[in-house]
């Protein structure tokens, strides 16, 4: 008897002194393996090669949008946002989704020395079907404006995301932006 009292005692002064209790919360989560957090990524480098195309696909554990790139990608600054504005004017664009992520790609969506566009979604409100993806509910245009490629990316609520580059295929490069499907 005296050894559980001595326990509780102790249980009790360590509750008391918080060593017992809960840490804080982290800005990062471990979900399919994966340690994420939903905080802003940026890379203030800036590319000249231009965006060629944007597509996007689904994974077991998260969505995935791609920005394909004509060359070494670089910069970028992707963060949660409570509304999406147009590159140049900062008119706000329409989303459908219960998050919103601005992402923005340090490169133009055109070729710097002529001018000509490299590429220009067919549909401005849809650039890429996610209609039946987990996580994500839209992918909208916001412009190309002083050689940076502005997207809205609507989410089904906010969530954890990773943002990195990739070399290739050739000397292309792509700026991966992976959204996880929970906590």
């Amino acid at each position: 008897m005296k050894k559980l009292s001595a326990w509780l005692t102790a249980i009790i002064i360590a509750l008391g002194l918080g060593l017992l209790a809960p840490g804080p919360a982290s800005a990062t989560t471990s979900y399919c393996g994966l340690v994420w957090s939903s905080l802003a990524k940026s890379n203030q480098a800036m590319s000249a090669p231009s965006v060629t195309n944007i597509r996007s696909g689904q994974h077991t554990c998260f969505d995935r949008l791609v920005i394909d790139i004509k060359g070494k990608a670089a910069g970028y600054n992707v963060r949660y946002v409570s509304k999406v504005v147009q590159d140049g004017s900062g008119l706000p664009i329409k989303l459908r989704g219960g998050a919103f992520l601005q992402v923005t790609a340090h490169a133009p969506s055109y070729d710097s020395v002529t001018g000509k566009s490299t590429y220009a979604p067919a549909n401005r409100s849809e650039v890429t079907n996610v209609s039946k993806y987990k996580t994500f509910r839209q992918v909208a245009w916001a412009g190309s404006f002083e050689g940076h490629t502005a997207l809205g990316l609507g989410v089904r609520a906010r969530l954890p995301f990773k943002v990195y580059t990739l070399a290739g295929p050739g000397s292309g490069s792509k700026l991966v932006i992976d959204v996880a499907h929970q906590w």
